[in-house]
């Protein structure tokens, strides 16, 4: 029997506030490319340190230290990180500097910061943490992959306690523009909360972090159990109901034991249909709620999927904002999360309440 893992803390940077889940009042976005809502970031990072840092090193600390905050952990055993796109930020200041100043005199230190694993090593340095540290930069599977990761430590490692997990993606001025081109993005600009009733190619997009404190301990105020993830490249459309049937068998569940489904919709007219197949068979009579129209898709959004899940599987209330149909259930104990980009990297979580 494998060792139950818990959620205890968790810190999560995003387009939307915190107060979403108890007012209810989401902030309204006319463009298809939004920024993430900064926090007070000096009340995490020295002001010194600060101004030198890109935005998905900024999220990356602070969201990480509030989940560390929350979970009464000062250094974790490991430091796992997920990153689409790494720090783009600084990879387009360099390139910029290198174009403007014709290959000379170039300092360094854009290109050091813009590589994908400064933000696991940023936060590690911030923290004095000398511990196993890697980060996995697998697309939109990159933060599924890190979770994988970070459960296979726990199996090899008896003496692993905590582990400090997460996804960190940014968006740049011209490099996340360029996504309009190959029609990743919608081609002209929507409102965000209209976002699932378009019938057209493309989505929008933001940024955001998400970082979770997974332990072997159950706490007083942990969130959630971390029951399982699995992530596949490849799954056809006719397959996608027996493949979560698969699953969540291998989990000694079935569909009628998930009592609420959260789905990557985006309102890509050409990948939706994936969701939707879902909605009219499998999960037709469960919860089904959706994120991405609120927070936008980028390669590590699903960080704010599980950081949904586990809020309602702690307070026991799903917030009407976030739901797909009427069905209601009086408790929710176990939620599914599933989400895709492009049709590839096909990702399942399980939560499931202590």
């Amino acid at each position: 029997m494998k060792d139950k893992i818990y959620i205890n803390g968790i810190g999560s940077i995003s387009a939307q506030p915190g107060y979403l889940f108890s007012e209810e009042t989401a902030r309204i976005y006319t463009e298809n490319i939004f920024t993430a809502i900064s926090p007070n970031y000096k009340e995490f990072i020295k002001p010194m340190a600060l101004r030198r840092m890109s935005k998905a090193i900024k999220m990356g600390i602070t969201s990480a230290k509030i989940a560390l905050e929350e979970a009464e952990i000062k250094i974790p055993d490991a430091i796992i990180t997920g990153t689409g796109e790494g720090c783009k930020q600084d990879t387009e200041k360099f390139l910029e500097n290198l174009l403007n100043q014709e290959e000379k005199l170039l300092t360094p230190t854009s290109f050091i910061q813009s590589t994908h694993n400064t933000i696991g090593g940023q936060i590690a340095l911030n923290l004095g943490c000398k511990n196993y540290n890697v980060t996995y930069t697998q697309n939109s599977g990159s933060l599924e992959t890190a979770l994988l990761d970070a459960q296979m430590h726990f199996s090899e490692n008896p003496k692993i306690d905590s582990v400090l997990v997460g996804g960190v993606d940014e968006i740049s001025a011209k490099i996340t523009s360029f996504k309009k081109l190959d029609g990743q993005l919608k081609s002209n600009p929507i409102k965000n909360l209209d976002l699932l009733k378009e019938d057209s190619p493309g989505t929008i997009t933001s940024e955001g972090a998400h970082f979770f404190v997974l332990s072997k301990e159950k706490k007083q105020n942990t969130y959630a159990e971390f029951q399982s993830v699995s992530l596949k490249n490849v799954i056809k459309p006719e397959e996608i109901n027996d493949e979560i049937e698969n699953f969540l068998a291998k989990n000694n569940l079935n569909s009628e034991a998930i009592d609420a489904v959260i789905l990557g919709n985006n309102g890509d007219n050409r990948y939706d249909h994936y969701y939707k197949n879902l909605q009219q068979n499998l999960f037709r009579n469960t919860p089904q709620l959706a994120y991405k129209y609120l927070v936008g898709d980028f390669d590590t959004a699903s960080g704010y999927a599980i950081y949904l899940a586990a809020t309602i599987l702690k307070s026991g209330k799903i917030p009407k904002i976030f739901k797909l149909n009427h069905i209601e259930r009086k408790v929710s104990k176990t939620i599914l999360i599933y989400n895709q980009y492009l049709g590839r990297d096909h990702s399942l979580i399980l939560l499931s309440a202590v």
